[in-house]
């Protein structure tokens, strides 16, 4: 039995756009939207004024370590953290903005404020060498490579053979 022909005026035209013409395809496209926001970082927040925002990043694992961008636009360098701590680097950068705009012969004001805190976290898939972490901010972009801990080498011991074995 089909549901449109006891649905008044065709209101399951007026739900879904056109080419849609079913709830399955609707809530398809509803949760791809959801995934692709979620994505894109979000805003959580820490207080009644104050955010966490997720920064945009791509990590690369290579034989040498792990290689981390992040995109962090007018962020100084002093704003920046970078811990590395129990195999989880950490980046931390606090974002202050501010601009205005005024315009006498329109009689308006702008001003526009934005403050948060990014903040990314990663486990590492390897003992890293922590000494040997470098980063570097660059137009916005910061760059981070975490090399491998090159395994120590464990002293060999040589075993002494002697005449018969005991039984």
């Amino acid at each position: 039995m089909s549901f449109r022909s006891i649905m008044p005026f065709n209101r399951w035209q007026l739900a879904t756009p056109a080419g849609e013409r079913d709830s399955l395809t609707a809530m398809q496209r509803d949760m791809q939207r959801m995934i692709d926001d979620l994505s894109r970082g979000w805003r959580t927040p820490v207080s009644a004024d104050e955010y966490l925002l997720a920064p945009n990043v791509n990590v690369v694992e290579t034989s040498k370590g792990l290689e981390i961008t992040a995109e962090l636009p007018g962020v100084d360098q002093k704003d920046i953290e970078i811990d590395l701590a129990d195999g989880v680097l950490t980046l931390k950068a606090e974002r202050h903005q501010e601009e205005e705009k005024k315009d006498e012969k329109q009689h308006y004001h702008i001003v526009e404020r934005s403050y948060g805190t990014l903040l990314r976290r990663f486990a590492l898939p390897f003992d890293a060498d922590a000494g040997k972490v470098e980063a570097a901010l660059d137009k916005g972009v910061l760059h981070v490579v975490v090399p491998r801990q090159t395994p120590a080498e464990k002293p060999k011991t040589k075993i002494e053979i002697k005449g018969k074995a005991k039984s």
